[in-house]
């Protein structure tokens, strides 16, 4: 009797046992599907947007489907010219500094104003006056604060700008002519200036609205983007075929990666391993292995490329090709041009609007 008791006990303990194993299964099974679906979803909304450029040659913002790889529509900013902009966080509008009709460094005119475009309406909605000419550059959205910062080269700052009321609240100094592209870390707390002529990169506290170190890179640089840690900075020496790389803790230059042509504009992956540069005297792009600081591959594109954008997801670059009037579409696993999207005249500056 007590064996037969002892049998059902471990019967009933291992049946018991049997099922919790069972059901623990389903559980991982379910919640593997779910993290599945979600990722999937998660990679599905981060292609989902506009690909926003700017046409200098006609003094408008393009707005390309990235699924069917057409620009569908164009709107003019109503000045000469737009050479970047940014979209909002809630992807409905574009910022687009009118600059002027020069390059930097170079007599033109000095413009004053930056354009707001609703992208559904296809039209400007907004206009920002900074009083005078400044020659505004860059439009960076504080990817914490939601603010707007724009590089006023004129002026040796970095202005400050509510996205919302499109007032003008604060500036920040750069000490430096010629700050051109500004670069903004995760948590928004600091940005880094190109400053094109002094050949050197402003670090700049942006909360505190100061400048923390000014970095001697070149005679000329060009460009600036941060990893997706924040850890480095990378611009390019205008004046030899290398790329700077600045260590964001201590504020100075860590290295130089040897490129086979002059660097420009430069994106990091999402995933970290990858920086694209754009080299347009060889009409070439290189992809920057960020483990072993050396280039890895490089990829054949339409003349004069510029501006670099890595799709939320990962899966593309987009590639600004001034003289050809498109955008190069690079895949990334292969490192091959997928496609090129025709734009217009001088297309150059680049964001992601969401939808």
């Amino acid at each position: 009797m007590n064996l037969e008791r002892a049998f059902s006990q471990n019967y009933s303990f291992s049946v018991s046992a049997g099922r919790e194993h069972l059901f623990a299964g389903f559980m991982m099974a379910g919640i593997l599907a779910l993290f599945m679906q979600f990722h999937v979803q998660a990679a599905a909304s981060a292609a989902k947007g506009w690909l926003l450029v700017a046409n200098k040659g006609d003094h408008t913002l393009g707005i390309i489907d990235p699924e069917s790889c057409r620009q569908i529509a164009t709107v003019d900013e109503d000045g000469i010219t737009g050479h970047e902009l940014a979209a909002s966080v809630d992807g409905r509008r574009a910022f687009v500094p009118i600059y002027g009709n020069s390059g930097v460094g170079h007599p033109g005119t000095d413009g004053r104003l930056l354009r707001v475009i609703d992208l559904e309406q296809r039209k400007i909605v907004g206009t920002v006056d900074f009083g005078k000419g400044v020659r505004p550059h860059c439009a960076v959205v504080n990817p914490k604060t939601g603010l707007l910062y724009i590089t006023t080269e004129l002026d040796n700052s970095v202005t400050v700008i509510d996205p919302q009321t499109l007032k003008i609240i604060g500036t920040v100094p750069t000490t430096q002519p010629e700050a051109h592209m500004l670069a903004v870390t995760r948590d928004g707390r600091r940005g880094y200036t190109a400053n094109v002529g002094p050949g050197t990169v402003s670090v700049l506290d942006l909360e505190a609205k100061k400048v923390l170190a000014v970095i001697p890179i070149s005679p000329t640089t060009q460009r600036i983007s941060l990893s997706v840690d924040d850890r480095w900075v990378f611009t390019s020496d205008q004046t030899k075929p290398q790329l700077a790389v600045i260590d964001t803790a201590a504020n100075k230059i860590k290295g130089w990666v040897p490129m086979s042509g002059t660097g420009y504009g430069t994106a990091p992956t999402p995933n970290g391993r990858w920086l694209v540069v754009a080299l347009p005297g060889s009409n070439k792009v290189a992809a920057v292995d960020l483990d072993s600081m050396k280039v890895a591959h490089e990829v054949e594109v339409p003349k004069a490329p510029q501006e670099v954008l890595v799709r939320p997801d990962g899966a593309v670059a987009y590639v600004s090709c001034d003289a050809s009037k498109q955008v190069a579409v690079i895949d990334l696993q292969n490192w091959k041009v997928d496609k090129l999207i025709d734009a217009s005249a001088g297309a150059d500056g680049l964001a992601w609007a969401a939808r």
